[in-house]
């Protein structure tokens, strides 16, 4: 119970520390009590010796005395019923009270614990993530929730951390290309001797880094509405052929595709899925727009969709730079390109975690795995449809003949 005065808070309430003592108390003596009557009814049933005997007898006392021997006997079960009745609840009173200081004691050692939980957790603060009770008592109950409590620790600061890196990097790229932007008209507008083809010149590394700019917001906003979606319903269900959106992609990087010279093999079957179709979309475009951009002139590139035991797949895979396999799990993580931060490199470095936060959303998985020699293969894994339509996508060898199409958006 709280009671709230004058703006104090006074904590009147049955702790656990109190409610173990008082249940502890009240079944130790519950127990003693029960255990006296059981003796007192013993005795009691115990000390009638006088009813063996004949009516009238009589016994003779120490003292010279001489009684009825039913008389004798009232006396002497009167007084052992006192005697044990007195001695007994002084003892149930002494025991009753060892008994509460115990469990009291014992109790607030074993729910210590639990006080530095209470005390870790209000002392928490962003500059403090790194406390932990660290409980070295028994293997107990307590025990596994100061490890569960730790654990939880050790997730929240890394979350901390990844949240202090996404900021930091999308600071750093947002301010590149405004930064670029401000110099650009900055030193042309000191220039008194610039002419029309300087300006020009400097609209259009204005519009180049706006563009940049622009792109990499779409690509925060796409990020940040994947990642919104993932662990709870999609807010659109529909059903969308994987194959389609690898078309699309592959016409769209048709042009940058054979400016590489790049030998493109599709082998697109029928993947069907249940989602969001922009964001599918935008996942198997990021994998081709990766795909190409980060491939080598005379290069390969090589898509795969298809389906079986309930499950779609859609395979990217190119040749490129070699890439280290101790820094493939880190290429999924936001302004990673190619295994290194920030670089200078083309694109925003969001373009894997978008197809990662897509597939979270969509309850699916997506792995990589380095080619011997350079280049990246990524496995896309999602939960198929109940119904696969019978005529599957068509399979285009090389790069699509389609003219492309030029999205503004940097896909990473």
């Amino acid at each position: 119970m709280t009671v709230y005065r004058a703006g104090r808070r006074s904590r009147l309430r049955p702790t656990l520390r109190l409610r173990l003592t008082l249940l502890n108390g009240v079944l130790l003596v519950g127990a003693g009590a029960v255990l006296m009557v059981l003796a007192w009814l013993l005795v009691d049933d115990a000390l009638h010796p006088a009813d063996d005997l004949l009516p009238g007898t009589t016994v003779v006392l120490a003292d010279g005395q001489t009684l009825d021997a039913r008389v004798w006997q009232e006396h002497v079960v009167d007084a052992v019923s006192g005697e044990l009745l007195a001695k007994g609840l002084v003892a149930l009173l002494a025991i009753s009270v060892v008994g509460v200081a115990g469990a009291y004691v014992v109790a607030g050692r074993a729910l210590r614990p639990l006080h530095q939980v209470t005390a870790t957790a209000q002392r928490l603060r962003e500059e403090t993530l790194e406390e932990r009770i660290r409980y070295t008592g028994a293997d107990d109950e307590v025990a596994e929730l100061a490890a569960t409590f730790d654990a939880m620790l050790d997730r929240i600061g890394e979350a901390f951390e990844a949240q202090k890196r996404f900021v930091a990097n999308a600071s750093h790229e947002l301010r590149t290309p405004l930064a670029v932007m401000r110099t650009e008209i900055d030193v042309t507008l000191a220039d008194d001797e610039a002419d029309a083809a300087e300006f020009r010149r400097m609209a259009t590394v204005v519009r180049d880094a706006s563009e940049r700019a622009n792109g990499l917001v779409d690509a925060l906003l796409v990020l940040a509405s994947s990642e919104a979606q993932s662990g709870r319903r999609l807010s659109r269900k529909v059903p969308t052929d994987l194959a389609c959106g690898v078309s699309a992609a592959l016409s769209a990087t048709s042009a940058e595709a054979q400016r590489l010279k790049l030998r493109v093999t599709a082998t697109l079957g029928p993947a069907q899925v249940v989602g969001d179709p922009s964001l599918l979309e935008r996942l198997a475009g990021n994998l081709v727009e990766n795909a190409v951009r980060y491939n080598h002139l005379h290069g390969e590139l090589w898509v795969r969709t298809g389906s079986d035991d309930g499950h779609v797949h859609l395979v990217v895979g190119n040749t490129g730079f070699e890439v280290d396999p101790a820094d493939v799990p880190g290429l999924f993580e936001p302004f990673r390109r190619g295994g290194r931060e920030r670089t200078g490199a083309r694109g925003s470095g969001l373009g894997l975690s978008i197809v990662r936060a897509v597939c979270d959303a969509h309850r699916g998985t997506v792995s990589a795995v380095a080619q011997p020699g350079g280049g990246l293969e990524v496995t896309v894994t999602l939960p198929a449809a109940d119904t696969t339509p019978v005529v599957a996508a068509s399979a285009a060898v090389g790069p699509p003949a389609a003219a492309p199409t030029t999205s503004p958006v940097d896909r990473g």
